[in-house]
């Protein structure tokens, strides 16, 4: 009896980690990409927690990069609510979508450029994920490019890390602009270079360039503070989205943004930690405001009324950020917030 307390004691704390760990809501396409290193880096502790950081964080689609043991990672779907998976294979540790199987419609998955003559540029072949969501459709391509090199790109190399990593992108925007030139496109995965290289050695820059047709929703993380970026211990950023300029506009309403997911602050160990028991990689997300929140509707229930308030003044005292909280957008959530969603009450009444 004691050690059935002690369990059930250990097991409440440990579910408390990720109590204010959260990211999707109703109103948005929430996905994000996601190294997962080796799943599970840590057998049953790496599928406990990811189990529970999936759920807190409650997003529409997951990407992910390095499934190695589908049996467990099978067992971990198959315990949580309402989410579905994909896969080909663990291949050299694979890729895999989970997704929300009531708000995501399949309409086809499938892996491109599987032939011998691409392995080189694409050891992990991409995965497309043709899906509708809220009546709209998006195509997903998941990938996972080769790792390494020395940062400087070689063109007269096909063998050169950098080179294979330039081939990919130049293949990507190919099949991109020939299967899907007028489609919502998000490219994303574990790309495994950086976005700020010198022009000579950019690996990206064939998108980069093609600023009309093509964005990187997480540049700002690249050029910003390392302590954003997806993998610190070297440290760099290398897991990017892209998206194609039909979701520009959605991109740019006030409500879509890119962050880095820093799991590691709900460690006790920190990024130590969640490096032994998850991943060396943190999660990227995007979010997607494909339906406009309501102006001061902080829990989204579309009334703007005195729960709101207690939900902005909870967010200040646990200096917290939330989007939908900053309701001045500029970018701290305070007592000016709290006074402009008063007005808004009193001016709707």
């Amino acid at each position: 009896m004691y050690k059935l307390k002690i369990f059930i004691i250990t097991s409440f704390l440990f579910m408390q980690d990720f109590d204010q760990l959260e990211f999707g809501n109703q109103n948005h396409l929430d996905i994000i990409t996601w190294n997962i290193e080796w799943f599970p880096k840590n057998e049953q502790i790496t599928i406990d927690y990811v189990a529970q950081i999936i759920e807190a964080l409650d997003v529409d689609l997951i990407a992910m990069q390095e499934l190695d043991d589908t049996v467990l990672f099978n067992q971990m779907i198959n315990d949580l609510d309402n989410y579905n998976s994909y896969y080909e294979s663990s291949w050299f540790a694979g890729l895999a979508f989970i997704y929300k199987s009531n708000e995501i419609e399949i309409n086809n998955i499938y892996e491109i450029y599987t032939t011998s003559e691409y392995w080189s540029p694409f050891p992990r072949s991409p995965m497309v994920l043709d899906m509708n969501f809220l009546g709209e459709n998006y195509i997903i391509i998941n990938n996972h490019f080769k790792c390494c090199g020395d940062g400087i790109l070689d063109l007269n190399d096909n063998g050169d890390e950098e080179m294979r990593r330039y081939i990919a992108n130049n293949l990507l925007k190919e099949y991109i602009e020939l299967n899907f030139n007028e489609n919502n496109v998000i490219l994303l995965g574990d790309l495994n270079d950086s976005l700020t290289d010198e022009v000579e050695n950019n690996i990206f820059q064939m998108f980069i360039d093609d600023s009309e047709n093509y964005l990187f929703v997480d540049m700002p993380i690249a050029q910003g503070d390392i302590i954003e970026w997806s993998f610190p211990n070297w440290p760099s950023h290398l897991d990017h989205i892209i998206i194609s300029n039909e979701l520009f506009s959605i991109f740019e309403n006030g409500n879509s943004y890119c962050e880095t997911i820093k799991i590691d602050d709900y460690f006790d160990g920190g990024f130590y930690e969640y490096d032994q028991n998850i991943s060396d990689h943190r999660p990227i997300a995007l979010k997607l405001a494909v339906q406009n929140s309501i102006l001061g509707d902080i829990n989204e229930d579309s009334l703007i009324n005195i729960q709101d308030i207690l939900l902005i003044i909870n967010i200040i005292l646990s200096n917290e950020y939330n989007y939908n909280g900053d309701i001045n957008t500029d970018n701290t959530i305070d007592i000016l917030d709290v006074i402009q969603i008063i007005n808004i009450i009193l001016y709707q009444s």
